[in-house]
């Protein structure tokens, strides 16, 4: 049997994030266990995962925290703007709906970052650590009042905390017996990388259409990433069709924004869904990341909700920590899930209600929404305070996000 006080579950972006930001405030590594039932070799990462993850200026705090950033900067392409148009298919021309630009050229918007690299380098990070990796699934476990009892495929291992970060179908969250609320979407999001013939200059666009919205992300300057979210039939003519069917619908989404567009260097797909977790915490348990919540990845938020949920959390531990006190306490994961759920809700909300709201061709709706949002392109507070919120710098985010140690 062996003991530790912090276990965490998933070895992904999540729960490496969430160790290393609990090293960064004075755990010691031996005092921490990751495990997953198949965790990768972090110099294959990089090759395993396409994604195109938007990173909030919290974000890159809370990686440069970690140390993680310095070796993530050359693979992190800035975006500086983003203009939104709400339109039809067949409408050629797209107006601008709403503009937002970067005020400080050394703090984009968001930063660009594929997450095969990001996961590598959390991963190495968390290995020179010394933090212990364990290959292992999940059987159970058992909290009690001196600690948790968690079985790793036969092995005993007694914690403080179990750290549930192992995804959206969550075997942790499952075994807790903790529901969620949410739905399907109906949608599918199309990810790709494509290449075109105009430059973008680090302006990021999304269209809002009647099947769901379209955006392109900046990578390189004649490179972008779609994240395109379409009827789930649609999508699957789409994915199934021939390279240059796929290069005109893009184009006709895109509708001239970069040129024309010339390849497509990888394309993906994933159902979209809504899921929150009834409850972040049980018994000497937390969750964090998508094992607690799914949304929308109409804001590019998803990973950000959950860097600042492992920021908040190893906060919180540290502090009880360093008063000599229990780590798992009834009450500290309590204050976790009061600080962390209530976002997490609103992000849930807020962008269920924008997505019901622009994917239709309702003409009323179409005015109404494009009248609400042309008096915030004219309110430069109103566009600042977006800014903010979008960038997690709020009153309420960790200290790491906040570029403060803890």
């Amino acid at each position: 049997m062996s003991t530790g006080q912090i276990v965490i579950g998933g070895f992904g972006a999540a729960g490496t994030s969430t160790a290393l930001a609990l090293v960064s405030g004075g755990v010691a590594p031996a005092a921490i266990a990751i495990f997953d039932s198949a965790p990768m070799v972090p110099e294959l990462a990089a090759k395993a995962d396409a994604r195109i993850l938007a990173l909030n200026a919290g974000s890159r705090r809370f990686l440069d925290a970690l140390g993680a950033w310095e070796r993530l900067a050359a693979h992190a392409y800035p975006m500086r703007s983003m203009s939104i148009s709400d339109t039809a298919l067949d409408e050629a021309f797209r107006p601008l709906l709403l503009g937002m630009a970067a005020e400080d050229e050394s703090e984009p918007l968001a930063h660009l970052v594929p997450l095969g690299e990001m996961n590598a380098v959390l991963r190495d990070l968390c290995c020179e650590a010394g933090i212990s990796i364990v290959r292992a699934r999940l059987t159970g476990f058992k909290a009690g009042a001196e600690g948790i009892e968690i079985d790793l495929d036969g092995e005993k291992r007694i914690a403080s905390l179990l750290i549930g970060a192992d995804g959206a179908k969550s075997p942790i969250r499952l075994k807790a017996g903790i529901s969620t609320h949410g739905w399907a979407y109906g949608q599918t999001a199309i990810v790709a990388t494509i290449r075109h013939s105009l430059a973008h200059h680090g302006e990021a666009v999304q269209h809002f259409l009647p099947s769901g919205p379209f955006a392109l992300l900046p990578l390189d300057e004649f490179r972008s990433s779609i994240v395109w979210s379409e009827k789930a039939a649609i999508a699957a003519e789409i994915l199934a069709a021939d390279p240059a069917t796929q290069r005109r619908a893009i184009a006709a989404r895109a509708a001239g924004w970069r040129g024309e567009i010339t390849a497509i260097e990888a394309i993906s797909s994933h159902p979209l869904q809504l899921r929150l977790a009834r409850r972040f915490v049980g018994d000497r348990l937390a969750l964090v990341a998508d094992a607690a919540h799914v949304v929308h990845p109409l804001a590019g938020q998803g990973l950000n909700l959950g860097f600042e949920d492992a920021a908040m959390l190893a906060e919180l531990v540290v502090e009880r920590l360093r008063l000599g006190l229990d780590p798992g306490a009834a009450d500290l994961l309590e204050l976790y899930q009061a600080r962390r759920r209530p976002a997490a809700a609103v992000m849930a909300l807020a962008t269920e209600g924008i997505n019901r709201l622009f994917s239709n061709d309702s003409s009323p709706l179409r005015l109404l929404r494009d009248l609400g949002a042309g008096i915030i392109n004219r309110m430069p507070s109103a566009k600042q305070r977006l800014i903010e919120a979008a960038a997690g710098q709020t009153r309420l985010s960790p200290r790491l996000f906040r570029g403060e140690a803890i």
